[in-house]
């Protein structure tokens, strides 16, 4: 493999990912793969990422959609249809450790790509499928698009004001979580192998991973028989566990236990909710919210929402402000989790988890289209490296 910008010791040091995905749920994956040290090919169409288009915002030109998946990749375009960019695609195949891709489900067996065609020759290959609804015949015609996910999978009918419209999540949520999944599911598959000497296909797709990302919803249904409906900002199962207003906004304030209800109560003033026999428990909490609600909002507006902040979180009690977005990466510099790393001139967010040894690394910008195709396919034509 061409030397990297900078070498990495992370813990994935000396894999070589083949990334044929696009648009966010397996560039994510790879992503993360890549912070850890794996060394990632992008594999492009002729005409790139969808997302490169995804505009806008830009920075300097280019899609922030694009850039804030890509880090730590090479690109080369390819076009499958030509029988040159054909073999570079099916060697470089053969060479990797992990194969991912977010084709529709059958759609690279045309061109040798699939996993069993991979297989044949590479038979250490964990490969790595992301689909929309999965590979049987009834999941594998329908699009997999993170909205339609989120309308099927139930997630809209729990998002929104209860006597409003559904609401998508902010982000595409679902995307995220397969990509997550996806990066389990490579990294255990990897640890298998050490085992079994062989690879084996993983497959991961969005309705799976929010139907086990819907948690405490879904097993409503599943385990209570109980089919869960929007509750704006509040709770089902908890109480306090919402915004409520003090005198200028709102604070989120996440009382979760009796502990915390009681140092809550004694901070606002009013300890003596905590020993009614309506609050004393979190089930009744939750039961007699309405009750309970308007008690709490009558001293939280008698300060500011900064004020209550202080003295909450002081008293242990979990709480905060409902922030932008660049007050929330304005908050996380503050508390020193140092948010945004700089790659090449490109500003990202830092991958989020650390090692004691094995930090993650951020060597390569996100590339350009094809920026380097030619030393990537000189290497794959090298017949010495790829016998």
């Amino acid at each position: 493999m061409p030397d990297a910008a900078a070498d990495s010791r992370g813990p994935l040091a000396g894999l070589l990912v083949a990334d044929f995905s696009r648009i966010l749920a397996g560039p994510y994956a790879t992503m993360l793969l890549a912070d850890l040290g794996a060394e990632v090919v992008k594999v492009e169409a002729p005409g790139g990422d969808d997302t490169r288009s995804w505009q806008p915002p830009v920075r300097d030109g280019i899609s922030t959609y694009y850039l804030a998946v890509n880090r730590n990749k090479r690109s080369i375009a390819l076009d499958l249809k030509e029988p040159k960019d054909l073999a570079a695609a099916q060697e470089l195949a053969r060479r990797a450790d992990v194969v991912l891709e977010n084709f529709k489900p059958g759609g690279l067996a045309r061109f040798g790509l699939d996993y069993d065609t991979v297989a044949a020759s590479n038979p250490r290959v964990v490969y790595a499928s992301i689909s929309g609804f999965g590979s049987g015949p009834k999941g594998a015609v329908l699009p997999g698009y993170d909205l339609i996910v989120q309308a099927i999978s139930g997630l809209m009918s729990l998002t929104g004001d209860p006597d409003g419209e559904p609401f998508r999540a902010g982000i595409s949520v679902f995307d995220v979580m397969a990509g997550l999944h996806a990066t389990i599911g490579v990294l255990s598959a990897l640890n298998a192998r050490h085992e079994t000497g062989r690879g084996q296909h993983v497959e991961v797709n969005l309705l799976s991973s929010a139907l086990s990302g819907l948690v405490n919803q879904s097993s409503a249904y599943v385990a209570g028989g109980v089919v869960p409906l929007r509750m704006g900002n509040s709770h089902p199962s908890l109480f306090p566990y919402e915004p409520l207003p003090c005198s200028d906004g709102e604070l989120i304030i996440t009382a979760g236990n009796n502990g915390q209800f009681r140092r809550l109560t004694e901070v606002l003033g009013v300890p003596e909710l905590a020993d009614d026999e309506r609050f004393d428990q979190n089930e009744k909490r939750t039961a007699n919210r309405e009750d309970l609600r308007p008690l709490l909002v009558e001293r939280l507006r008698t300060r500011t929402k900064l004020e209550w902040f202080r003295d909450i979180i002081a008293a242990g009690v979990p709480c905060g402000p409902i922030n932008t977005i660049d007050s929330g990466v304005a908050f996380a510099e503050d508390i020193g989790l140092d948010p945004v790393v700089t790659v090449g001139d490109i500003p990202t967010v830092r991958n989020p988890i650390t090692f004691s040894e094995t930090q993650a690394s951020y060597r390569l910008p996100p590339p350009e289209l094809d920026e380097h195709g030619a030393e990537l396919r000189r290497w794959l034509t090298d017949e010495e490296r790829s016998a």
